[in-house]
């Protein structure tokens, strides 16, 4: 491909496909040219619309993100969504290669009765709601529960239990959704329960996430000292476990220090699962079952029962990746089939197809491993490329066109730099991080606004 450069395109522009296009700028020894997609106008996935919003420090990444963006070999491509502005078949006569990096968008069930009552949401969904996610800008959330109930022990459920316990205060200095922060204000919850299934040794929040807990002006951590008892399999993989041996350290701290009166109650427990949600027309009681680890350290239910009085239920779990039009899809582990990031077709390599991220792997790791991740996607398709099929479409004005033909109204670097440099300067004016836009529509009237206004 001497006579041109490298066409690749990347499907998603969270973390692990800017990573990915990082990746190729730095790895790639002849000239590449890389074209980044995304649904929604506003870049950075995850760190945008996932990232807590008083974890701010976390988002500066973005600075990373779109120093990779303004480089003259990448081009940003926003509200285009693969399937239907962009097809699988437009990818493969267009580029060379293209990477899938959509991310694992949707959540997995609790699988108990109950579940679908009014009150009972997954935990992606409040997060989007109160980050200000598009999708999420128009349900209406009422946070009128006094008790409230997170199962799971990660970190994306200590950010919604935090959330849930912080004052209106503190969460206005940050770039919370203004919608949330209204709702937020005139929260009604007093207890918060965090739910895991097996003990402590086993949750998977880090030390930092759960020292936060310990730090809140606004709410009382309750823990009880029997569910930190550990049994032989903990106790061995706690020996090896430097992650779990802070966080036991700091969940007794928080067992043996008696309650301070706050205004709520954040009750951190272990061994336990729900099993059942009731209420004459919603969420109105959790039913609780305590569990025992066996020999594998899995949770097995003992047939002893509590019930805990709550109206809201936030069920983090998991994520699962969904599939994506004419690509390849594992129904049973909900990623893109791969080896190495070599997209798989009835157990075959597709030349010129990738995959990176919670797509590929499945939903683990924090941000920065996707980084490992995509280098080890790009070197796979770098090792590929003498070998790839030419793009009988290479040429770059050819995807522009085929978008306008098609009346996309895409986004580029440059309106969405208009776009945030309106956020940032309604931030400033309310000495908040930015101030988000959250509908789509309204994101593309200022961008064309600010395009009038060049």
């Amino acid at each position: 491909m001497s006579d041109r450069p490298l066409r690749v395109a990347v499907i998603g522009s969270g973390p692990a496909g800017m990573y990915a296009a990082e990746a190729l700028l730095k790895q790639c020894e002849g000239p590449v040219s890389v074209d980044v997609f995304d649904r929604l106008p506003a870049p950075y996935g995850l760190v945008r619309y996932g990232v807590a919003p008083d974890h701010y420090k976390i988002k500066s990444v973005i600075n990373v993100f779109e120093r990779t963006l303004s480089n003259p070999q990448v081009r940003y491509f926003g509200h285009v969504e693969f399937g239907r502005d962009l097809t699988h078949a437009d990818c493969r006569r267009l580029y060379d290669a293209v990477i899938y990096a959509v991310g694992a968008a949707s959540d997995r069930n609790l699988g108990i009765a109950g579940e679908d009552l009014p009150g009972s949401i997954s935990a992606t969904e409040f997060v989007n709601w109160y980050n200000g996610h598009p999708d999420a800008a128009m349900v209406r959330m009422t946070l009128d529960a006094r008790g409230a109930v997170v199962v799971g022990v990660g970190n994306v459920a200590v950010d919604v239990a935090r959330i849930l316990a912080k004052t209106a205060d503190e969460l206005a200095r940050t770039d919370i959704a203004d919608h949330a922060l209204e709702v937020l204000a005139r929260s009604q919850v007093a207890d918060i329960y965090v739910l895991g299934r097996r003990g402590p040794v086993q949750a998977k929040f880090t030390p930092q996430e759960l020292k936060e807990l310990g730090e809140l002006p606004n709410a009382d951590i309750l823990v009880k000292p029997e569910e930190l008892v550990l049994d032989a399999a903990s106790e061995a993989a706690l020996a090896e476990n430097r992650t779990a041996q802070r966080n036991l350290e700091l969940l007794r701290t928080f067992a043996a220090k008696p309650p301070e009166g706050k205004p709520r109650r954040l009750h951190l427990r272990f061994l336990v699962s729900p099993v059942e949600l009731r209420g004459p027309g919603q969420v109105e009681e959790v039913v609780i079952e305590r569990n025992r680890l066996d020999e594998r350290e899995r949770a097995v239910g003992t047939g002893e029962y509590e019930t805990l009085a709550a109206q809201m239920v936030l069920r983090s779990v998991g994520y699962k990746g969904l599939p994506l039009p004419g690509v390849p899809f594992d129904t049973r582990a909900h990623v893109v089939p791969n080896v190495a990031g070599r997209v798989l077709r009835d157990g075959e390599v597709t030349p010129g197809e990738y995959v990176t991220g919670w797509i590929k792997r499945g939903p683990s790791g924090l941000i920065g491993t996707n980084k490992v991740d995509s280098v080890e996607t790009v070197r796979s398709l770098l090792e590929d490329s003498p070998n790839l099929a030419r793009a009988p479409q290479g040429e770059p004005e050819a995807v522009e066109a085929l978008l306008q033909e098609r009346e996309v109204r895409y986004v580029t670097m440059a309106d969405w730099l208009v776009l945030d440099r309106h956020e940032l300067a309604l931030g400033e004016v309310q000495n908040r991080p930015r101030v988000k836009l959250v509908r789509i529509e309204e994101m593309l009237e200022r961008i064309a606004l600010g395009r009038a206004a060049l």
